[in-house]
């Protein structure tokens, strides 16, 4: 099945998400060297997220907030 554009940018978002859920629940049963790994990837996921919006926002001339 064809996923749209936005498709991707959505799914980036999510493993984000799950990611960080993930490395809370790392850190919470005490797994610190676990929960940096996660929290590392949290925040990959996060930029590559950010980085796909704003580029599908310029293609479609979507003012972005400050």
């Amino acid at each position: 099945m064809h996923q749209s554009k936005y498709d991707n940018a959505a799914d980036l978002h999510i493993s984000a998400a799950h990611a960080h859920t993930a490395a809370a629940a790392a850190h919470h049963r005490g797994d610190h060297e676990a929960a940096e790994e996660l929290s590392s990837r949290a925040q990959d996921y996060s930029m590559a997220a950010s980085e796909r919006t704003l580029e599908l926002a310029k293609q479609n001339h979507v003012p972005m907030r400050a």
